[in-house]
């Protein structure tokens, strides 16, 4: 007997956000293994970052260009691409960089609690550019989140400043990269997939780390005899990363922006109790785990609240729009067929802001 339609795509939609899950915690925890373990040898963080976008910019140069799996939009020109696609992989560069380097110093759970921090970040960055307007709620939000930070940092065993340094580095990283996105690109129209996005994105993110690894790690490499260079391994290790970004392109496809988000908690929460037994260096204590959740919940909550804004902002252009064209009586579809207006926007408005806010959790 054959499972009927909506079965089947509720049962597809289960595996893509499971699979998102374990391909976004397996890659942390790979990128982890890399970095600090002494059968591998390869403590080069920038090394490791740079390797992930060259293969990514292969990988999706085969997929859009030689295969055509994915298409791409039209509208992008070497003059909005400079202006806009390159500060946001000069950024995205620097969050995988700093990320990635952290895990050099702390552990992958106590990282991951400072990441909680990312809300308060963009939201502080969004103020200060126009983008957000501080009201008493988000007020309050914010400070549950970064109490709720303190709180797990306060009860970390093993604190190294430098670790904590180069995280939160990465975390500024980020939220100027959402900034940028929500500035450069969807203000100017473009429709960006996780997929198209990696294509534009991952060569310029690769001359980014290309120049300081020339002056940083390279003469580190070239003096050190200790280190390898495991072709199958780091092979894998790009992989993963590419894999990842193709998981949240089918998740993106298949669910809404409030169930992505709740996979992304469900994630946070999977990479800090798996890393307690995975790693050595990771020691969870009570104080950790009431603070985390803590600010767990505040990012619960800003997630509603940014949720309930974009669903009240798409009504609001869909209201107007209807307002606009009853004028002359041609009612919303006429209006929606023209040039002057993307369907798809409105219909995916929430979505689409997912593309750049869960892009690259890792």
């Amino acid at each position: 007997m054959e499972m009927a339609a909506p079965t089947r795509e509720l049962l597809l939609t289960y595996f893509y956000l499971f699979l998102y899950i374990v391909l976004s915690s397996g890659q942390i925890f790979f990128n982890k293994w890399v970095l600090s373990s002494k059968e591998i040898g390869f403590p080069y963080p920038l090394g490791l970052t740079l390797l992930h976008m060259v293969f990514s910019s292969i990988l999706c140069f085969i997929v859009v260009k030689l295969l055509k799996i994915v298409k791409l939009q039209d509208g992008m020109t070497p003059e909005i691409y400079m202006a806009t696609v390159f500060p946001i992989g000069a950024m995205f560069a620097m969050t995988l960089w700093l990320g990635n380097t952290a895990y050099m110093y702390i552990s992958v759970a106590f990282a991951q609690m400072l990441k909680a921090i990312m809300p308060v970040a963009v939201f502080l960055l969004g103020t200060a550019v126009g983008l957000e307007v501080l009201s008493c709620k988000m007020f309050l939000i914010m400070s549950v989140i970064s109490f709720g930070v303190l709180v797990a940092s306060y009860g970390e065993i093993n604190v190294n400043w430098i670790g904590v340094v180069y995280q939160m580095g990465g975390v500024v990283g980020e939220a100027l990269r959402l900034i940028f996105m929500e500035i450069l690109v969807k203000r100017k129209g473009l429709k960006l997939n996780p997929i198209t996005l990696m294509y534009y994105v991952s060569p310029c993110s690769a001359i980014c780390l290309f120049i300081p690894w020339i002056f940083l790690e390279k003469p580190k490499m070239d003096s050190a005899a200790d280190w390898k260079f495991d072709p199958v391994i780091m092979s894998l290790n790009a992989l993963c990363t590419f894999a990842l970004n193709v998981s949240v392109f089918l998740v993106i496809s298949h669910t809404s922006a409030l169930t992505i988000r709740v996979a992304g908690v469900v994630k946070d929460w999977v990479v800090v109790l798996l890393s307690a037994l995975l790693f050595a260096d990771t020691k969870l204590t009570t104080i950790n785990l009431f603070g985390y959740g803590i600010a767990i919940a505040g990012v619960a909550a800003y997630n509603n609240y940014k949720l309930k804004a974009e669903a009240s902002n798409a009504n609001n252009t869909v209201a107007v729009m209807n307002e606009l064209s009853s004028r002359d009586g041609e009612g919303l579809n006429s209006l929606l067929g023209s040039s002057s207006v993307d369907k798809e926007y409105l219909d995916g408005q929430i979505k689409t802001d997912e593309v750049g806010r869960k892009f690259y959790r890792q």
